[in-house]
């Protein structure tokens, strides 16, 4: 008898996952009936996205697991329908492409393009940027998707430091952790990427304390979260010169409203939460291994903690 997964995630993909999940059943020995429409007691596995329609998972009395198609899980974390054990997407593709976008923008900052980029004046300024290795960044963040970056911008020579709630350690990356070291971390980044899970505790991060630590000038880079930021702290900052420059790819309320002054601000890039998206084929080998596991009595891959929120 087959399992039977139900794709509770955004309909529109379902032509685009569909193969691709069906393909890396296959490929793990499952045989898996794979619907969007499968009566809840009935339903083994849920294939699941923020914003799904299933908010209620008392009805789905033989369900063994959730398993997330994305890295952010703070909108369900706290829903107490949830009883079985729920896995968010930890996945290669994922991976590269917020390592790739994380670099072009740190890059970008690093080495003053938009001068050249956006010159209406046709200035022929010449304004030379100093070494990776003479540049200090640092990453917020050392999970995943953190300590990927991290590594990658250490790679290309940047003075990486990266700062988490619990001691790490990195033979290429200087670790901070705990409110002190959330206070040097800060202070050592003239570059600092944003990529800490959304949880009470990480609200706010970024705030008119916390800003004021990092040097003048600095550049301010945040594909984590919206919440992580006191937008009010930071457009204050930005507006007194001592942020020089905030990329913003994810914000409290999505789509960005247009009123928000964020848009019209010059010292603000604003790209619409693209920093990394999912990729259905290397994420649907990421949920086929975890049926996999689940059915021999293996331990799940990347389960989320629900105390700590991530």
């Amino acid at each position: 008898m087959p399992l039977n997964a139900l794709f509770a995630a955004n309909p529109k993909r379902w032509p685009e996952y569909e193969p691709e999940l069906n393909r890396a059943f296959a490929e793990a020995g499952l045989d898996v009936y794979l619907s969007q429409d499968i009566a809840p007691e009935q339903v083994d596995y849920i294939v699941y996205a923020p914003g799904s329609s299933v908010q209620d998972f008392t009805p789905f009395s033989r369900l063994k697991a959730v398993l997330n198609l994305a890295a952010g899980v703070e909108t369900i974390t706290g829903n107490q329908t949830l009883k079985v054990p729920f896995a968010r997407l930890v996945d290669t593709g994922l991976t590269q492409g917020m390592v790739e976008w994380v670099t072009g923008h740190t890059l970008r900052h690093h080495l003053g393009m938009d001068a050249q980029i956006i010159n209406p004046t046709q200035a022929w300024a010449p304004a030379y940027p100093p070494l990776s290795r003479d540049r200090a960044v640092t990453v917020l963040g050392l999970g995943t998707l953190g300590l990927a970056c991290a590594e990658a911008l250490a790679a290309l020579g940047f003075n990486v430091a990266g700062w988490s709630r619990s001691p790490k350690q990195h033979d290429k990356i200087t670790c901070y952790s705990g409110d002190e070291g959330l206070k040097q971390a800060l202070a050592h980044g003239q570059i600092c990427v944003l990529l800490l899970p959304s949880t009470p505790g990480t609200a706010n991060t970024l705030n008119a304390e916390t800003l004021a630590l990092m040097p003048r000038g600095s550049f301010v880079i945040n594909p984590g979260r919206g919440p992580l930021i006191d937008d009010t702290a930071l457009l204050a900052a930005l507006e007194s010169g001592h942020i020089a420059h905030a990329t913003l790819d994810v914000f409290r309320q999505e789509p960005l409203p247009q009123d928000s002054p964020y848009w019209a601000h010059p010292n603000v890039t604003v790209t619409p939460h693209l920093a990394s998206e999912t990729r259905a084929d290397t994420s649907s080998e990421v949920v086929a291994e975890n049926i996999r596991r689940c059915e021999a009595g293996e331990p799940l891959l990347h389960l989320v903690d629900r105390k700590a929120g991530y």
